[in-house]
């Protein structure tokens, strides 16, 4: 039995992935959120495949359709609600996920390409849930549509032709919705690949700890020991997630987009998801259409730039008090940016806005390489003494 589990290609896999990696033995539950996203990932493949075999991709047919899931089909309302907030769940635990691999330098050499491949993860995320809030062709839905995708036409020159051709026409209409159905149901495909390979890129070089240390100096097999922690966050994660879906379901919906999409009736105020809008108070901090677009893209785009830019040679947080105190006042900055992009565009939301994004972008572009200069220095100036 043991020589068939080994030549075994699919068990060798699971068995060098799940059983025996060997994992640092000092990793803390935020190393859990990983696995997490990925399990939230396979919930949003399995309940949007689900929703998609009673989805009707007509902008006459789209809302009913979704009606219909609601009412009429067996247990319809449980798959809607666990893919609705899933992708809320989802966003959280890849905030987590990211924030702490921020926190605890996870970007830095050898895993540059571990990071810039999870960012590019969360860009993809970003347009499959935005594509996502479309479908079911609400007011908000059919407006918030209208006025991302109306931010192209800042592009001198091309910007209308593009936007006309994402459209398929010369408004959101229902070329636009079969576009964004067939999107949204390619791209989760698209992150799943993605994320083998970021799996692969993470155990090449193993997993960072909390003191930052070489990690194959102290290791133990994932299985049994991680394991637990893993299914423990899993257990306290569906938790609150089933709370949500079962007692609070619309909690993290828009009102507005339970009412049909009408063209001629522009809602009060428009807003995305929760998750989206740090990037549109810096969307809108900039008087410029052009410049707030550019803005929006380089404050994701930006923590591409992080590996590359950051010259030190300590990882923990720990050795790394100036660190820990900018970071923090940045994660301050970002939840600040997130109740300013739900307010309206009026004194002083704009001013707060705008002073929040001078910090985010100061933080990324220009303290974090400055303070991981400065540290490099004093770190080598100790060991000459």
């Amino acid at each position: 039995m043991s020589g068939r589990w080994v030549h075994n290609p699919i068990r060798a896999i699971g068995n060098n992935h799940i059983v025996d990696y060997p994992t640092p033995s000092n990793l803390t539950y935020l190393w859990s959120y990983g696995s997490l996203a990925g399990m939230m990932l396979v919930v949003q493949l399995v309940t949007g495949i689900f929703l998609a075999m009673h989805y009707t991709a007509h902008v006459d047919r789209a809302f009913a359709s979704v009606e219909h899931i609601m009412r009429d089909v067996n247990y319809g309302w449980l798959m809607r609600y666990l893919h609705a907030n899933g992708a809320s769940f989802f966003f959280i635990v890849v905030y987590i996920h990211m924030f702490r691999g921020l926190y605890y330098g996870s970007y830095m050499k050898p895993r540059q390409h571990l990071w810039s491949s999870g960012v590019t993860i969360y860009l993809l995320m970003m347009a499959t849930a935005f594509i996502g809030y479309v479908l079911p062709w609400g007011q908000m839905s059919f407006w918030g549509a209208t006025v991302i995708t109306n931010l192209v036409s800042a592009i001198p020159g091309i910007g209308q032709e593009i936007v006309n051709w994402v459209w398929g026409g010369f408004s959101v209409d229902n070329p636009t919705l079969n576009r964004f159905y067939s999107l949204h149901y390619l791209l989760p495909f698209v992150i799943a690949g993605l994320a083998r390979v970021h799996l692969i890129l993470l155990h090449q070089d193993g997993s960072n700890n909390p003191l930052g240390i070489c990690s194959k100096v102290d290791r133990v097999p994932f299985y049994p020991y991680f394991y637990v922690k893993d299914l423990l966050g899993f257990i306290i994660r569906m938790f609150f997630y089933c709370g949500f879906v079962f007692f609070a379901p619309n909690a993290m919906g828009h009102p507005d987009n339970y009412i049909l999409a009408n063209p001629m009736v522009t809602p009060a105020h428009i807003v995305p998801e929760w998750y989206f809008l740090p990037f549109y108070a810096i969307l809108r901090s900039i008087p410029d259409k052009l410049g707030g677009v550019i803005a929006m893209l380089a404050a994701i785009l930006s923590l591409l730039t992080l590996p590359f830019t950051h010259g030190s040679e300590i990882r923990s947080p720990q050795f790394r008090p100036f660190f820990r105190k900018f970071y923090w006042r940045f994660i301050a900055c970002f939840f600040l940016l997130m109740y300013i992009g739900a307010c309206e565009v009026t004194y002083p939301f704009v001013e707060v806005g705008q002073i929040s994004t001078v910090f985010y972008f100061g933080f990324l572009l220009v303290i974090l390489p400055v303070l991981g200069r400065v540290e490099g220095k004093m770190m080598r100036a100790k060991r000459l003494q």
